[in-house]
């Protein structure tokens, strides 16, 4: 159902029955997928993959051309997954180059004034609470949670199961699996909690645990805690995930945080 007040470009792939309230532009090379709303006042560019029953709430702006001065007017594009929920004002951009699109997931959760710059990767089931300001290049993994007013820099990673507090200032890089907190943003334990309400078993949670002790209260540096992980710790896919992240850090990752309030976690 699309009200007459809405504009929809006549080139634009839009299902049957998706819903489009009055006042939002819909821009050629546009495709939207079935059950979602639109709702009013929102600006769909060119490059916008949306997926089905998705919710886009008003101010919205999905697909803008990239704020990256090495941009050249290259084709690219935003994807956004099945069952997401888009909350009013989040600006979404289009990749560059680099990876040529930028990527939401399906069943996420971008809260108010969330901004998603150029060629980030967010995964599934993420929730980015109120203005989130997301540089470009960020990955996010699956079931990650980012506090309201953080913002990460460019080219930082966030972990599978992460939890980030509130008003954070994302630096370098979150393992999965854990809870960072204080400034500057430091390892404040794993995320049991949200562990235990997606199927971690008490044995798996008890053996993360167990790896970010040998991490972050050691005393050893990264190189040297993940050689006495590999050696204590049977391998599994937890296990690997973290080492493997870890070792492929581009930026290095948060410190632990020590009794005396300083990290120890490098």
């Amino acid at each position: 159902m699309n009200q007459p007040l809405a504009y929809i470009h006549p080139e634009a792939k839009i299902a049957q029955n998706v819903v489009v309230e009055p006042f939002t532009t819909i821009d050629k090379d546009v495709e939207i997928g079935e059950g979602t709303w639109i709702g009013p006042n929102v600006t769909i560019m060119a490059g916008a993959r949306i997926g089905k029953n998705c919710k886009i709430f008003p101010g919205a702006v999905i697909a803008a051309q990239p704020q990256d001065l090495k941009f050249a007017g290259e084709k690219t594009t935003v994807h956004i997954g099945d069952n997401t929920v888009v909350r009013e004002c989040v600006t979404v951009n289009r990749g560059t180059v680099d990876k040529l699109k930028t990527v939401v997931g399906s069943n996420c959760l971008l809260m108010a004034y969330v901004h998603i710059a150029h060629d980030c990767v967010i995964g599934d089931n993420c929730i980015l609470a109120n203005t989130v300001q997301v540089a470009g290049h960020v990955e996010v993994g699956d079931y990650a949670i980012v506090g309201g007013s953080s913002a990460i820099h460019q080219f930082v990673r966030i972990g599978a199961h992460a939890m980030i507090s509130g008003g954070s200032l994302i630096r370098k890089d979150v393992p999965p699996f854990v809870k960072a907190g204080r400034e500057p943003l430091s390892y404040a334990g794993i995320n049991s909690i949200g562990l235990r309400r997606r199927g971690f078993s008490d044995q798996k949670i008890s053996e993360i645990q167990q790896l970010y002790r040998l991490l972050f209260m050691s005393g050893l540096n990264n190189n040297a805690a993940l050689d006495q992980i590999e050696l204590e710790l049977a391998p599994s896919p937890e296990r690997d995930e973290v080492v493997n992240f870890i070792r492929n850090s581009g930026r290095g990752v948060i410190k632990g945080y020590g009794r005396n309030g300083n990290g120890n976690g490098e």
